[in-house]
């Protein structure tokens, strides 16, 4: 006898997966918009009661006769100049229309290179706004691209570690990169020296950060250990370990590494360490690990001097006394040099 057929139930479609929506940054970043709280601060005169408030500003600006060269940088990632055809004078950014030294000619706009020269030698910030403050350190200098008769203010940065004064000098060789997220801004764009780049890419046309190799610092070799350099390492260390503790029992300093994770190997001449901050903690074991970035002293007295605020590491740093890996890690730094003065206060 033949089996009745069964008819089998139909799974039901699946609902196609909503798209996620690209992620839109705001004008005002969401980390500098404050909670609405109140707080008592106390001083030697007494309790004073403080409220975070707002005050909105929103403005939309033109670029006006600059556009030309905003477009060129947002849209097909060229610099685009202006040449006055009688005096053959080439501005960039094309910031006019009409030559002023040839009766108001009518500027040509041009496609230039993306080579060029430093006017002269770069200031470096390591102290920036908050609306700078992500990208410390950084140049800020002129670059004469070739071919032009002016030059563009821009940011300067190095792929080989941390942006210090002797990276960058006046005719330094550069190449100006990309960002890849593009808004038409003059930070769309910033230099690097062209010796730091691989053949391939210092002549291509359009070279967007991501193509940069950031991963490959040139790591300063330290000394040998000497006896001397090793008893300054087990004092050093030791004073870690307390620093360990101290960070442990103090609110302000706790308050320093809020939000903060990261680990950091140290090497001296007289042995290495790894620091780790976790939880608003800062703790110390000896040796070697992989780290999110690394520390490089022949010196270990100099964290000895950091700890007993004699010395920053900041101005370690920009000294060449210090050496860090990755030049995005300074706000790690900052966080570190308050801590003595933040202990100090407790």
């Amino acid at each position: 006898m033949a089996r009745p057929k069964v008819k089998s139930k139909a799974k039901p479609k699946a609902k196609p997966r909503a798209a996620k929506s690209p992620k839109v940054e705001k004008v005002i970043p969401l980390h500098m918009i404050p909670d609405v709280q109140s707080e008592v601060i106390k001083t030697a005169e007494g309790r004073y009661l403080q409220s975070n408030e707002a005050m909105f500003t929103f403005y939309k600006r033109s670029k006006g006769e600059q556009s030309p060269y905003f477009l060129g940088l947002m849209e097909k990632k060229q610099i685009i100049g202006a040449r006055c055809p009688k005096c053959k004078l080439v501005r960039v950014p094309a910031f006019e229309i009409y030559c002023p030294d040839c009766q108001f000619e009518k500027l040509e706009l041009v496609e230039l290179p993306d080579t060029g020269v430093m006017n002269s030698t770069p200031p470096i910030t390591y102290f920036a706004n908050s609306l700078f403050a992500h990208m410390v350190p950084f140049g800020r200098g002129r670059v004469m691209i070739d071919g032009a008769d002016t030059g563009i203010p821009m940011h300067v940065y190095t792929t080989k570690g941390v942006l210090t004064p002797r990276v960058f000098k006046k005719n330094t060789p550069v190449k100006v990169i990309f960002r890849k997220n593009r808004l038409g801004k003059p930070t769309d764009v910033f230099a690097v020296p062209i010796a730091e780049l691989p053949e391939k890419l210092r002549a291509k046309k359009g070279v967007e950060e991501q193509e940069l190799d950031w991963s490959r610092p040139v790591e300063p070799p330290v000394d040998k250990p000497t006896p001397e350099t090793e008893k300054a390492f087990k004092s050093a260390f030791a004073a870690f370990q307390s620093m360990s503790k101290a960070v442990a029992k103090s609110d302000r300093a706790k308050k320093d590494l809020a939000g903060w994770k990261r680990s950091i190997q140290v090497k001296t001449a007289g042995g290495s360490f790894i620091i780790s901050i976790d939880k608003q903690n800062l703790t110390v074991k000896p040796g070697k690990a992989k780290a999110d970035f690394v520390m490089v002293s022949n010196n270990p007295r100099l964290f000895e001097d950091w700890m007993n605020s004699r010395e920053s590491l900041t101005n370690a740093i920009i000294a060449d006394k210090l050496w860090i890996s990755k030049n995005q890690e300074f706000t790690t730094v900052f966080k570190l040099d308050r801590l003595p003065r933040s202990l100090r206060r407790t």
